[in-house]
């Protein structure tokens, strides 16, 4: 519960962010769509001159459906798997941090975020065309399971869970760390919301320049456009051939600035809202 909240909570803050991030990484550099914006205030610029204020807000109900599942079953998978993992005062070893991370990534990734990342890219690329089919929510996903199937809904599930793995491992394993080196090894030592949130937003840069090209590649993989690759490897391939190493990287400024204001956001409220019910049913 403590997760799904902060899940819904977090994404109505840095949604903007992502829709940049999003339509930037769609942006190819060659191929049938032209390119569209020179870099993210121009993004920002044309999104609102065409849709006004909330045009940078399309997509959004698609995540708020999504992120507090996701939320929820990342901080669940993670407690579940740390109970398992801890000592007897209740401390983690480094590798096992990074293994419940990777643990709760994995689980998220199959359970929560591949259809909901995936409609999500469609969304905002069905906005970049001429026409827009889709009318909202649920109109959008009755069209994507009637033109593609169930499976349209779990586009680029490899990158995914390649993606949402290495993300979570990288988090909770620094988020950890960090805490652990606060405290100097006393699980119970309280640490003060404010270093939570520092702490929060390095594991968020960590995560970025850490995985940005499997982003990229999970984007271009869950686009409308994604039926010319043949898989997940293809299409790394071709945007390596294509576009060049740079292009692993696009919408990396946008997607740092939301990531770490993202983490630090989601740990700073958990650990508030897990102090709170751990008052109320310790």
């Amino acid at each position: 519960l403590p997760g799904g909240i902060t899940g819904g909570i977090e994404i109505c803050i840095t949604y903007p962010t992502e829709y940049v991030k999003t339509q930037l990484q769609l942006d190819e550099k060659a191929g049938t769509a032209a390119k569209q914006y020179s870099g993210i205030i121009d993004c920002v610029k044309k999104t609102v001159q065409r849709n006004g204020v909330f045009g940078l807000y399309r997509g959004l109900s698609v995540l708020i459906y999504g992120s507090i599942p996701k939320s929820a079953v990342r901080f669940g998978a993670f407690e579940s798997f740390k109970k398992l993992a801890v000592d007897d005062i209740g401390n983690l070893r480094p590798v096992d941090r990074m293994l419940c991370g990777l643990g709760a990534g994995v689980c998220e990734a199959i359970f929560a975020v591949t259809p909901m990342e995936t409609i999500k890219v469609k969304f905002i690329n069905d906005q970049r065309s001429p026409n827009p089919k889709f009318r909202g929510f649920f109109h959008g996903c009755s069209v994507i399971v009637k033109n593609e199937g169930f499976g349209g809904l779990y586009k680029g599930v490899t990158a995914t869970i390649l993606k949402q793995g290495s993300n979570q491992a990288i988090r909770f394993f620094v988020m950890e760390t960090c805490k652990d080196m606060y405290r100097g090894g006393d699980p119970k030592k309280p640490i003060p919301t404010v270093v939570t949130g520092a702490f929060g937003a390095f594991a968020g840069a960590c995560s970025v320049f850490g995985n940005t090209p499997v982003d990229v590649v999970k984007t271009r993989m869950q686009g409308l456009e994604a039926k010319k690759y043949k898989n997940t490897l293809d299409c790394a391939l071709k945007v390596f051939r294509n576009e060049g190493v740079a292009a692993f990287y696009k919408g990396t400024v946008p997607r740092l600035s939301r990531v770490c204001l993202d983490v630090a956001i989601t740990f700073m409220l958990y650990d508030s809202f897990m102090e709170v019910f751990n008052k109320i049913w310790p």
